[in-house]
């Protein structure tokens, strides 16, 4: 590389670090001061060229680590060494949080993604055992001047906006099938594109990535559908048939067409109410992951209801019922927790419901039901609703917007009048006990599910009517 351009990734990166992570200086400092070397190396290095460095900061030296713990003690308020065996010793001072690894090679068996550690003698042979060549490149901060260190180009890459490897593609996915995934996800966080030969790899190899625990493949997901344009990382994922293993009932949804029986293409509708639903998230507060994962998986039950009608034409009934099942099987697959997995499950379930009352003529019976299915979801089933319109007829998209636009007006209504936030029957369970002179049983839930019905139908009772409604009910099942 040339002496400019290496000046100039030196700089950028420089520049960067000194305004937003002076504490690296410091940390330099420290190691110096014990003979050992160290570098600010990998996606740091990238972002601080882009200007966009955070945070978290990854280094890499000279010094074992024990030698690198005990010098993080003296300079960090806390560190801890859970990733020791792999090399890493991690460390917060302030706001910035720190991981120190040894140089290192990695040795690889073929069915596993567990590496054989060795401790290197430099740095440019750590350099080579990384993902990407734009992640290949690191700034010394021991030398006698910050010293950039590119020995595979990546500063070039990185202006091209292209993700190479450092050694072949194949041999690098073959180490470690998770950088298949890591491919998907930094060309969505970065908008970049593959070389051609990651990509042929990608295809080829994509079969690998089943090695990888589940655990992995979430997180990787999680960062790829959160980044500013997940589209992209999601067509690299079905294109080169990943998904086929990861998430299967994505590419499921590129259903056939054929002359007589059209319908949507479901695939990219379900993409396009991604990047809505994406475009709303104010309304919950920034980025959101139940909000993306429900509209990424919102139709995912339609290739198993499609049933093609008799003269052309095509239906999907309850296509939201199976899709709520598969969509728990697969969130629970890929080992996501129990409060995502019923949240997501939920949406996929109601996205439908707000169809199902046609246009606008509601009853204040079905609005009370729609919110109390929602309960805390309902500011994530009103983004789901809207971004599902994807109709490029500009009068049906207009109507539908105005349609749930009175929808939220009357919930608002009614919430002001009645707290629809905290529907409850309008006696509680020591009551009805007390009036029907039963004990703890199942006659109580039973009791309880015949008040709630008259909440929802009739809106707030009182405790005189409500008393009269229970024990009517009451006697009418124990008639002889």
């Amino acid at each position: 590389m040339s002496d400019a351009k290496t000046n100039l990734g030196r700089e950028l990166a420089l520049a960067t670090l000194v305004e937003r992570a002076p504490l690296a200086s410091s940390l330099a400092a420290a190691f110096k001061e014990k003979g050992y070397r160290l570098a600010l190396v990998g996606g740091p290095v990238r972002d601080a060229i882009l200007g966009r460095l955070g945070n978290d900061l990854d280094f890499t030296t000279d010094a074992h680590p024990l030698e690198t713990k005990k010098i993080l003690k003296s300079w960090a308020e806390h560190v801890w060494d859970t990733g020791i065996e792999f090399g890493t010793i991690a460390a917060k001072r302030g706001d910035t949080t720190v991981e120190v690894t040894t140089y290192r090679t990695e040795k690889y068996e073929e069915d596993s993604r567990n590496p054989d550690v060795e401790y290197g003698d430099n740095i440019e042979g750590d350099l080579s055992r990384r993902d990407f060549t734009v992640n290949s490149m690191a700034l010394e901060l021991t030398s006698q001047s910050p010293e950039f260190i590119d020995p595979f180009n990546g500063i070039d890459d990185l202006a091209a906006k292209v993700l190479r490897t450092p050694a072949s593609a194949r041999q690098s996915f073959s180490d470690d099938p998770l950088r298949m995934m890591r491919a998907a996800r930094f060309a969505s966080q970065l908008g970049f594109t593959l070389d051609n030969e990651v990509a042929d790899a990608l295809r080829d190899m994509s079969g690998r990535i089943s090695i990888i625990s589940a655990e992995r493949v979430r997180d990787e997901f999680i960062k790829l559908l959160m980044s500013p344009n997940p589209r992209i990382g999601i067509t690299i994922l079905v294109d080169t048939g990943i998904a086929d293993h990861v998430l299967p009932e994505i590419p499921k949804l590129r259903l056939e067409i054929d002359e007589h029986h059209h319908h949507k293409d479901v695939y990219e509708h379900s993409i396009t109410v991604l990047e809505q639903a994406i475009t709303q998230e104010d309304r919950l507060g920034g980025p959101n992951l139940v909000n993306r994962l429900a509209a990424l998986l919102h139709d995912i039950g339609k290739p198993k209801t499609r049933n093609l009608i008799a003269g052309g034409g095509v239906s999907f009934h309850h296509h939201e019922v199976v899709g709520a099942r598969l969509t728990k099987n697969r969130l629970k697959a890929l080992r996501f927790d129990n409060e995502t997995i019923d949240a997501v499950e939920t949406l996929v379930s109601l996205h439908l419901r707000f169809h199902g009352y046609g246009d606008g003529e509601w009853t204040d019976s079905a609005v009370r039901r729609y919110v109390r299915d929602a309960g805390d979801l309902l500011n994530h089933l009103h983004v789901l609703t809207r971004a599902d319109c994807t109709t490029r007829n500009i009068k049906k998209a207009e109507r539908l917007s105005r349609t749930y636009d009175g929808l939220e007006a009357r919930i608002a209504k009614l919430m002001e009048e009645e707290e629809l936030s905290k529907i409850r029957p309008d006696l509680d369970g020591a009551q009805v006990m007390q009036l029907l002179g039963i004990t703890p049983s199942a006659n109580v839930g039973k009791a309880l599910d015949f008040l709630m019905e008259l909440r929802l139908e009739h809106g707030p009772l009182g405790e005189e009517r409500a008393t009269e409604e229970l024990l009517n009910w009451w006697r009418s099942r124990n008639r002889p």
